[in-house]
């Protein structure tokens, strides 16, 4: 599958913005300049996630663990074009998965560790896995099992492997399946040599797809993101660059590996600069902080609240070593002024505004295009915009626009609000086996539709963008996007509910939460917990769940009679 048009591709190559380099390619230059180095590591609280020890890998080991998946994949029936799905906490092990696949010429499809059978009912009748590599009981919910499940009933097809040694009947135990790749006769496409080696195939295109992610959006179905080697690699140079990253520089990972936040921000920075990539999960501050110290990180992302609490406790600071560190990412919700100040001013660290989506959205406030820390807390820069230069390589690489979304007229002047439309090499083509969707996606330019409103500003000559809202009624809690649509018919479902409407509430640890905002039917009462309870039955991913339930008459309605969620959000603020 090859997601970019071929004419994009080729403009794209002759532009010298993608330049036709796997992902596999990028990691054996690693692993040829760096064999012996420090290359991949884990929490120290993996015995607490899955059982087992942390791991600690050098770039040659790297390379051979990703070999002995790649033989894996392929002893269980992966080809090239082929898709393995992962469900996996932050272990070493994704990474491993991803370069697996970049080698062997297959996709990636990973999903959320939340995600429960409702979820995947729907992601597995659209992805079609050979492989599905997930986790036996994690927190309390047995992941191998649900899988075996889901095959009983005849969702998938898919070859269910275990983490470890151990694993239900009617799965496989990695560890053995290793084992046993590791042993067997040398197949076609491996190298000759004393031990089993898997070669990318000689005619592997940088423009076929490597991985597929999902997002959730307005719509109630989850959407496939397919993207391939160049966006990838591309999505690697941009963030070494934004952060500013050495070669050899460690990065601390505390996003799942299942979208462009780790992949594109984490992962790709990791290849291109040929450093350290520490894995984090889940989040929790003590060792964060410890990670940050011992293994001398020079770059990680935080979410504003945790950025704000630790300029607020100069002892928990003082306490902490991070001379090391140079800058720390951050977004999904407004960044304080202060506290982008504070860090820079009191510690010589650059808070980078970072404003993204799966389909690449790519804004970065770097310390380079702003160098006022307080402008860089509220303004985005307006990178690839018509007569507006930057000193950096991958702004060039990057095309933004804001157009009334009702007139489609392009917005030139500051204090006007419109949607950001984007397009350039880190932009996805398409939805995947959703042809609707993606028609509807891009506009008549080539731009995609973000669905997030911005203004230009008057300040700095008019050189910087200034987010004002979502038009689009996603919730983004704690980063995960959740589709508001699919809430409310599974709330409707319930016997005493006549309508629901869900919306967001602002939290200060997690940018928003969820409302269930319910019409009930007449001499019915329900609570939280009751909804709850029957939204549990139906195996949706947990962090979905409202956190509040607010009772009214009737949802607000235009004259169409179309839920107005903008006036729900007030209801759901109360």
């Amino acid at each position: 599958m090859r997601p970019s048009p071929p004419e994009r591709v080729a403009e794209y190559r002759r532009r010298g913005w993608w330049r036709g380099e796997t992902v596999d390619a990028l990691f054996r230059k690693a692993v040829a300049a760096r064999a012996g180095d420090a290359a991949l590591a884990d929490a120290p609280n993996r015995p607490g996630l899955v059982g087992t020890e942390p791991r600690r890998l050098t770039y040659a080991e790297v390379d051979a663990e990703v070999d002995a998946m790649a033989l894996t994949f392929a002893a269980l029936g992966v080809g090239r074009g082929d898709v393995v799905a992962t469900q996996l906490p932050n272990l070493v092990e994704g990474v491993l998965a991803f370069l697996a696949c970049a080698r062997m010429g297959a996709i990636l499809s990973p999903v959320a560790m939340a995600y429960r059978g409702h979820e995947l009912r729907q992601i597995l009748s659209i992805v079609t896995p050979k492989v599905y590599l997930t986790v036996g009981l994690f927190h309390g919910h047995d992941h191998a099992a649900m899988l075996l499940d889901l095959k009983a009933e005849g969702v998938t097809t898919a070859e269910i492997v275990s983490l470890g040694a151990d694993a239900p009947a009617g799965a496989h135990a990695l560890d053995g399946l290793v084992t046993e790749a590791m042993g067997t006769a040398r197949a076609p496409g491996m190298r000759t040599g004393p031990t089993p080696r898997f070669s990318t195939p000689s005619d592997l295109d940088v423009a076929e797809a490597l991985t597929i992610c999902w997002t959730s959006g307005t719509e109630a179905m989850p959407k496939g993101v397919p993207r391939h080697h160049d966006h990838w690699v591309v999505n690697g140079e941009a963030l070494v660059e934004a952060a500013g990253l050495r070669p050899g520089d460690a990065i601390l990972n505390p996003f799942p590996l299942i979208n462009i936040a780790a992949i594109g921000g984490m992962v790709m920075p990791w290849l291109v600069c040929q450093g350290r990539l520490i894995q984090h999960h889940p989040f929790d501050l003590p060792i964060f902080l410890s990670q940050m110290q011992d293994e001398a990180v020079a770059y990680t992302v935080a979410p504003p609240p945790v950025l704000n609490m630790l300029l607020q406790n100069e002892a928990l600071l003082a306490a902490t070593d991070l001379s090391r560190l140079r800058c720390l990412g951050s977004g999904s919700a407004p960044l304080a002024p202060w506290m982008v100040k504070g860090w820079q001013e009191r510690h010589g660290v650059t808070v980078m505004n970072v404003f993204g989506s799966n389909e690449g959205t790519s804004l970065f406030s770097t310390g380079e295009a702003i160098p006022d820390p307080e402008q860089r807390a509220r303004f985005f820069p307006r990178f690839g915009a018509e007569g507006v230069d930057w000193p950096a390589a991958f702004p060039a690489k990057i095309r933004t626009r804001l157009v009334n979304p009702d007139t489609e007229a392009v917005i030139t002047q500051p204090g006007i609000e419109g949607e950001l439309r984007i397009a350039g090499a880190m932009t996805f083509d398409g939805y995947f086996k959703a042809p609707e969707l993606s028609r509807q996606a891009f506009d008549d330019e080539g731009f995609f539709r973000t669905g997030d409103l911005f203004e230009i500003t008057a300040e700095a000559g008019e050189r910087f963008y200034r987010f004002v809202g979502r038009r689009k009624e996603i919730i983004i809690r704690g980063g995960l996007n959740i589709s508001p649509a699919e809430l409310d018919v599974l709330i409707e479902s319930h016997p005493k509910v006549r309508e629901a409407g869900c919306a967001a509430y602002p939290d200060q640890r997690l940018g928003e939460r969820v409302c269930a905002v319910v019409a009930l039917r007449p001499g019915q009462d329900l609570t939280l917990d009751e909804l709850n309870a029957h939204l549990k039955l139906q195996d949706i991913a947990t962090f979905k769940l409202p956190e509040k339930l607010r009772i009214v008459e009737a949802l607000p309605r235009n004259p169409l009679g179309k839920v107005v969620r903008r006036d729900l959000a007030g209801v759901a603020a109360s």
